[in-house]
């Protein structure tokens, strides 16, 4: 199948640029979904200086490597959140503590990650967008339906005007559903689309392993909202539910075994990739599978080495003839 195979670089960005390049390119893979944070893309800079866009495309070149798509997920996530000292990590050390700095840094750190995916040729963003109501997703205190009314509206008021710079620049957001964000299940997902008014501009950076473990079935997810699958995560999450561990994680560290689910790396858990690989053969979804690569209980050049040979395994493509044309009597 034509799919690149590609690996997010969220959870390697501990190591240098042309480090990480030289990696990825050993382990198989045909490209990379930068992220904006470390020392893999500074958005101001692949706007402002044409030798630092230079030298980043041509390292990935040099490694025959492309960038399909860049993350934005850690400011994205700082756009719409309400703070805690958590969000601190995600923005400039000047900003610790500063809500509203953060929360303005991180607009125009989404509307600059636009503008350099432009300037790399990419038509892609991914990311997540926060959420103001994320904590009452369990109605006690009661929550009203105006207080969940308000934290979509106030989404929608955030992000709109960043999404004005992403129709400026010919690039489109992909969300990607999960814990935390103000879509993190089917049906927020369907009403934030309704919000927006279904505006071009938003899709999903579609991922069956947060959906898996809140016990909905990707696939189905997946053929459903397949006019706003934008790009995909291969991410793998094994779900041990044995009668004491509970889908909530029990304040457990990622990789305890006492939790009922954990990310594992492809092909170790219970994602049906078979059936999701059918789904966007369906649809015609032609563009990257990127590995977003996250097992705590696995060393992680070996796990994602062994992943990049996974999706090659189950990129296969949709039949252009029916399986028994043969059997008719000419």
């Amino acid at each position: 199948m034509a799919r690149p195979v590609t690996l997010f670089t969220g959870q390697w960005a501990d190591l240098p640029f042309e480090d990480a390049c030289k990696l990825v390119s050993s382990m198989g893979y045909d490209g990379m979904e930068l992220c904006t944070w470390g020392d893999h893309l500074d958005v101001f800079k692949a706007v402002e200086d044409a030798e630092y866009l230079k030298y980043k495309k041509d390292t990935l070149a040099k490694y025959s490597l492309r960038c399909f798509a860049i993350s934005c997920h850690l400011a994205g996530q700082c756009v719409g959140d309400l703070w805690d000292e958590r969000l601190d990590g995600f923005a400039p050390a000047d900003l610790a503590g500063n809500p509203e700095g953060i929360r303005n840094w991180a607009i125009e750190q989404c509307k600059q990650t636009a503008r350099a995916a432009k300037a790399m040729g990419v038509k892609v963003v991914t990311g997540f967008m926060g959420s103001p109501i994320w904590k009452y997703w369990y109605s006690f205190p009661q929550t009203t339906e105006q207080m969940v009314e308000d934290g979509f509206n106030k989404i929608a008021e955030l992000w709109n005007p960043i999404f004005d710079v992403f129709d400026e620049m010919g690039v489109r957001f992909a969300l990607e559903v999960h814990p935390t964000e103000i879509a993190f299940d089917y049906w927020s997902t369907k009403k934030l689309f309704e919000v927006f008014k279904n505006r071009p501009t938003l899709g999903l950076n579609f991922d069956p392993s947060h959906l898996l473990w809140n016990m909905m079935d990707p696939a189905v997810f997946a053929r459903d909202f397949a006019d706003k699958i934008y790009h995909v995560h291969m991410k793998d999450v094994k779900i041990n539910l044995d009668g004491r561990n509970g889908i909530l994680g029990s304040h457990l560290t990622f990789g305890d075994t006492r939790r009922g689910w954990n990310f594992v790396s492809l092909g170790h858990g219970n994602v049906d990739f078979d059936a999701i690989i059918r789904e966007l053969n369906q649809v015609g979804y032609n563009g990257p599978l990127s590995v977003e690569w996250e097992d705590s209980g696995m060393e992680r050049v070996f796990g994602a080495t062994e992943a990049c040979d996974f999706v090659r395994k189950m990129n296969f493509s949709a039949s252009n003839v029916a399986f028994d044309s043969a059997l008719e009597v000419k």
